[in-house]
């Protein structure tokens, strides 16, 4: 789910920094593609199977903080990413023909990042997906988050952790490659009580599973803690036109529907008969642009859908596939989160170029946000987000690369 606000209204504000358009320009980048210097993904991926990951310069913020971007690949499958919001930049992925394509939307620059970014593959917290009014109550205090989506609080408001630049250590093993990112959040950063320690570690195996491993753990005060990545994915390619066509299957019986804010009312219920229905493979644009009241309120799709609870020998369910029958591309993701939010790019607007110099338009890319529940902290019918002093949050979401 991304911000609503127009992106021209945002445009160089660095608004996502409290800056003025000034300190927008301040953020100085890097980026190969802007100096004309070979594309940094060119030296990687030249020994299918062999292991590599490399670290550049991106850029630095107006305080001085240095951002950098890690490459790794096995191969076949490489993948970018950002200090900046523990950011994935780029997936680079080969069709059925071996052709290879960046298929994850993003920018070639920090200040975009800053100012105009809905999430783009950014690591969101403390809390993904909206709080209702931005309020919640813990053993009876009362909290409140400053909202950023209309009355409401999105993805841990305003100065998220996507917003923040994490600390990294890169991992590598004989069987996968990549890099853990940690953020500390202080008490009361964003409204939230407790100071959370987070790592998010990234890697890659030889077999094209890219694993997210979540750990956070609070002190002093209990919190609440909903971690997701936002990866935007177009498996034609980014910035190759809309995602009508490719294909997307749901492990999710049921749903949640959601009032004029996108807010969850509270109830769960079954997607069968309704365009919500993905349990069998269907063309994500076949029903996108009906008149269920749900589409019409999301624009298309925008919800969180109540997984099956079976799970594999590792503990992980099957959350979602989805194939692009043009170029074969294919995606598998399995969590031992409780949902999945499927959005479809619904407020994609064209009026900021991504990577490529290639404007982003509506339904250019969907999202597939493991995680629990939107308004979880004022839903007592959703599993509890809560975290408390000597707990520790851990979880698992796992994105498998393919063709067919």
């Amino acid at each position: 789910m991304p911000d609503h606000l127009p992106r021209r209204q945002v445009l160089r504000t660095a608004g996502a920094l409290g800056l003025g358009a000034a300190a927008a320009g301040a953020l100085t980048s890097t980026a190969e593609a802007a100096s004309g210097a070979p594309d940094r993904l060119s030296s990687m991926g030249a020994h299918h199977g062999k292991l590599e990951i490399r670290k550049d310069p991106f850029g630095t913020t107006p305080d001085g903080k240095k951002v950098d971007v890690y490459t790794f690949g096995n191969g076949r499958v490489t993948i970018s990413m950002l200090t900046w919001g523990a950011t994935i930049q780029r997936v680079e992925t080969p069709d059925r023909r071996g052709r290879v394509a960046n298929i994850s939307l993003g920018f070639d620059n920090l200040p975009d990042y800053a100012a105009l970014s809905p999430y783009f593959g950014a690591t969101i917290g403390r809390y993904g997906n909206r709080i209702a009014k931005g309020k919640f109550s813990i053993d009876g205090t009362s909290y409140q988050i400053p909202v950023n989506n209309g009355e409401n609080a999105l993805h841990g408001g305003p100065l998220g952790f996507d917003k923040k630049v994490w600390s990294a250590k890169t991992v590598q093993t004989s069987k996968a490659v990549g890099v853990a990112f940690t953020y500390v959040s202080p008490d009361g950063e964003m409204g939230f009580p407790g100071e959370l320690t987070t790592t998010v570690t990234y890697t890659l195996d030889r077999e094209d599973n890219l694993r997210i491993d979540y750990h956070a753990t609070v002190k002093g005060k209990p919190t609440i803690v909903n971690l997701t990545n936002h990866v935007y994915l177009n498996l034609a390619g980014e910035g190759s036109g809309p995602i009508d066509d490719q294909v997307l299957q749901l492990n999710a019986p049921k749903y949640t529907p959601v009032d004029a804010g996108l807010i969850p009312t509270g109830e769960i219920a079954p997607v069968a008969g309704t365009p919500f229905d993905f349990t069998k493979p269907t063309p994500i644009g076949a029903r996108l642009r009906g008149d269920h009241p749900q589409l019409v309120v999301g624009r298309g799709y925008d919800h969180n859908f109540v997984l099956s609870t079976k799970t594999d020998p590792d503990g992980l369910r099957l959350a979602a596939r989805a194939w692009d029958p043009e170029h074969g591309r294919t995606v598998t993701v399995r969590t031992d989160e409780p949902g999945v939010q499927f959005y479809s790019g619904n407020f994609l607007d064209g009026t900021f170029l991504g990577i490529g110099n290639k404007a982003y338009r509506q339904g250019d890319a969907f999202c597939l946000e493991t995680q629990h529940f939107p308004d979880s902290p004022n839903q007592p019918n959703f599993p509890s987000t809560v975290l408390r002093p000597g707990q520790t949050y851990k979880s698992t979401t796992v994105y498998t690369f393919g063709t067919k």
